[in-house]
């Protein structure tokens, strides 16, 4: 177990996740957290692969990340240290899935708000653009637990397939099998929402709509060219 220190950890992008093990390991405690934000998105697609509620897949990662600063030392390069973070993600992922004590949060719509970023794109389009992603996540939730992590691993985090395969302790032609499996169910259930959603395309939204009706009776009131 490494001994915490209180240090300020100094700008460090640029240095190779084995050079922050290292110093770390040397008494560096501060820099674990170049590591936590460097592989946070990576910790939390291989979680919420696992666990759908949005507290329990805190809950799940800080657990992870506490279980990596233990055993950093123990980590042998063998594979990427984003691969060895997966595996640890996961194992306690499935611990709380399987815990005595699980508990059940509702989603916390305003926790997704307060991240979003804002960008340049027309927010009608980036609505819809939300709205798409949304359908997408919504459809990846409801594969059965082994596709949907091989998916999240090799389409979502772009793991490869050995990889994925080391992290799950499954066979190259296993994740082979099971991603195919997952790319045609969700095929089929986004065919099938897309094909509810069809009479809903090419909607004239809102704010458009009151700017033409206005337009047009403005139109409408000017006084006609003799």
């Amino acid at each position: 177990m490494i001994e915490p220190t209180l240090r300020p950890a100094p700008a460090t992008s640029t240095l190779q996740d084995g050079e922050v093990i290292a110093r770390v390991l040397a008494g560096e405690t501060a820099l674990f957290e170049v590591l936590m934000r460097r592989h946070n998105t990576r910790v939390y697609r291989a979680v919420r692969s696992i666990l759908r509620d949005e507290a329990e897949c805190e809950d799940a990662m800080q657990q992870a990340w506490l279980s990596a600063y233990a055993h950093l030392a123990g980590f042998a390069g063998e594979a990427s240290l984003g691969t060895w973070l997966v595996r640890i993600a996961l194992n306690a992922a499935l611990g709380r899935l399987r815990g005595p004590e699980r508990r059940l949060r509702s989603f916390d719509v305003a926790l997704l708000e307060e991240e979003a970023v804002t960008d340049p794109v027309h927010p009608e389009r980036r609505a819809a653009a939300r709205e798409l992603v949304t359908l997408l996540e919504s459809a990846v939730d409801r594969l059965p637990p082994g596709l949907r992590t091989v998916y999240v691993l090799r389409e979502v985090e772009h793991l490869s397939t050995a990889e994925a395969a080391g992290a799950l302790g499954l066979s190259v032609e296993a994740v082979k099998v099971r991603l195919h499996r997952a790319r045609h169910a969700l095929r089929d259930a986004l065919a099938a929402e897309l094909g509810a959603a069809a009479p809903e395309a090419f909607t004239f939204l809102a704010p458009r709509c009151d700017r033409l009706v206005a337009a047009v009776l403005a139109a409408l009131r000017a006084p006609r060219m003799a």
